[in-house]
Parts: C-alpha cells; sequence; structure tokens
C-alpha cells in the first residue's frame, strides 16, 4: 500500500497508471475490433466482441490494482452476489460524480456482464478510447433538442431508431445496459432549480429507460439498481485519483422488470408512458430513502 505517500503525488502516479494501462489495452483491443469490422461473419463477430470484452475487463482489474495499490478507501458494497455473468441487465444508478463510473466499473466486473454505456456521438472521436468504445459496441446517441424537432419533425423517432440498431448488437452477447437516468450530476442547485421532490436525487428521465425496454424487452428480464453513496461529499475525479476518498459505499438490488412495460412504443402510448414514469419513480423513491440511510 503506497496511501502514505501525498496525496499529489498518488495523483500523478495514478494518472501515468491509468494513462499507460489504457493505451496499452486499447491498442490491444484495436485488433479483435478491426478484425469484426473486416469479416462480416455474425458467429465470427460474436467471437470477436467475447474477446474485446475480455480484453476490457482486464483493463478494469488493471485499473482496480492501482486503486488497491494507492488507496486507502474503504469499499461497503453489498448486493453483489446476486449479480451473474450470463444475463441481460437494465442498469440504473443515481450519478454524482465521474467517479461513480470507476466505482461501478470496479463492483460489476467479471461480475456481471460489462457494462455499456449510452455516448453522445461525439465521444466516438475521442482520441484513444473513442476507437475503443466503439469496438465495444458502446451505442453513439444523436440526441436533437425539442426546439430542433420543431423545425424539422422528420427526425422524430430517430432516437428510438438508433437505440433498436444499437441494441440489436446486443443480443448475442451477456450484457449489461447503464443509463444514468437524471441525465446530469447531482447538485444541490439543479436539484433546487428542478424542485425535485426527492432530498439526495434528481427527477429521473423515463425516456432512455423506455426505449431499451422496447428494443430489448425480450432479452431483459431484470433491473440492476445501484446506489451510490459518498458519506464524505461527492468527490471530483482528482480528488478520488489522489486517494482522498475515505469511503464508498454501493448497495446494489435486482428487481423483476414487469411485462406490461415492455415492447410497447413509448413516443406514441400516453398509457405507457405514464406506466414507465410511475414504476420509475417508485424505484427513484426507494433509492432516496435508501441514501438516507446510507448517508446518515
Amino acid at each position: 500500500m503506497l496511501s502514505f505517500l501525498p496525496a499529489p503525488v498518488i495523483g500523478v502516479l495514478n494518472s501515468i497508471l491509468l494513462g499507460i494501462n489504457t493505451l496499452f489495452w486499447c491498442i490491444l483491443l484495436y485488433i479483435p475490433a478491426l478484425l469484426k469490422l473486416a469479416v462480416p461473419n455474425k458467429g465470427f463477430r460474436v467471437f470477436c466482441t467475447r474477446v474485446i470484452i475480455a480484453i476490457a475487463e482486464a483493463w478494469v482489474a488493471c485499473n482496480v490494482g492501482w486503486m488497491k495499490l494507492t488507496h486507502g478507501t474503504k469499499w461497503d458494497v453489498k448486493g453483489a452476489e446476486h449479480l451473474k455473468r450470463e444475463s441481460w441487465y437494465l442498469v440504473l444508478s443515481n450519478h454524482q460524480s465521474w467517479v461513480d463510473i470507476l466505482a461501478m466499473q470496479r463492483v460489476f466486473n467479471r461480475r456481471a456482464p460489462f457494462l455499456k454505456f449510452f455516448l453522445k456521438q461525439q465521444l466516438i472521436w475521442v482520441p484513444v478510447i473513442g476507437l475503443a468504445w466503439w469496438g465495444l459496441d458502446f451505442p453513439f446517441m444523436k440526441r436533437y433538442t425539442r426546439e430542433y424537432l420543431i423545425k424539422h419533425p422528420e427526425k422524430r423517432g430517430e432516437d428510438l431508431k438508433a437505440t433498436r440498431i444499437a441494441c440489436e448488437k446486443f443480443r448475442y452477447t451477456p450484457v449489461s445496459v447503464m443509463n444514468f437516468v437524471e441525465g446530469t450530476r447531482f447538485t444541490q442547485a439543479k436539484h433546487d432549480k428542478q424542485k425535485s421532490p426527492y432530498t439526495h436525487l434528481l427527477t429521473p428521465k423515463a425516456g432512455g429507460v423506455a426505449f431499451v425496454l422496447d428494443a430489448m424487452g425480450d432479452s431483459i428480464q431484470t433491473l440492476v439498481d445501484v446506489t451510490i453513496a459518498y458519506p464524505g461529499g461527492a468527490p471530483t475525479f482528482w480528488d478520488f485519483i489522489c486517494g482522498r476518498v475515505k469511503e464508498i459505499k454501493v448497495e446494489i438490488h435486482t428487481v423483476e422488470i414487469p411485462e406490461h412495460l415492455k415492447g410497447r412504443d413509448y413516443s406514441t402510448d400516453a398509457e405507457h408512458r405514464k406506466n414507465v414514469k410511475d414504476w420509475l419513480a417508485d424505484q427513484w423513491r426507494a433509492k432516496d430513502e435508501r441514501l438516507e440511510r446510507m448517508l446518515g
């Protein structure tokens, strides 16, 4: 353990280790990713996808290695024993910091299918890791504002089509489809502006969840509800890299997804929209109570 070192030294050391680790595994990952692109055979592409996921899991395992080497963080994780690797999951979590992603990767790695996020289309151009995300079949989405759709009504429904195309790739390999349904990281200012009915959460947005259930309702049977708490306050990424986070609590609850929420069109079915929003609100009320306990 190197946690006795000054925090800035730990931060620089971990930044170097993270950079080297990412560069090494991403370059290795490009080989099966390019082969998958070049050979139009479904079975071969599924095989390449599994190889790519194994490489990504090795990247996460190495990240966990430098965390253990340099951090004195206390991890309190409950419910991870219920996860299964050969399953299809919808994963929802509260969102307070970019550290959430590293925390979830650490907890989920090799216990559940690899986490895949919906990303903004522009992120495919991020150096090194953008191509890795593409190889891992992360869905790249082009979101349209309400104002744009008013001017261009022909674009309505394009986001659902893109979700269906992305989710089609998930049918052949177990996956954990991740969604931060609050849409942004929690701050008190955002909470007050929204007039959120929750104490520790922003109001969830149901559209992304509904689109996944429409596209993959026959494959995804289980919601994995993740609650992340930082008793010392939500850290910045630099705080985490420097080992300044004293404690992280994670609780995982698995919930069966009701059948009536699957395979219906969220954009045109008003009753379905209400059902999805009500179901998600129930999950969020329970999560808010859970956070109150975890932070208490």
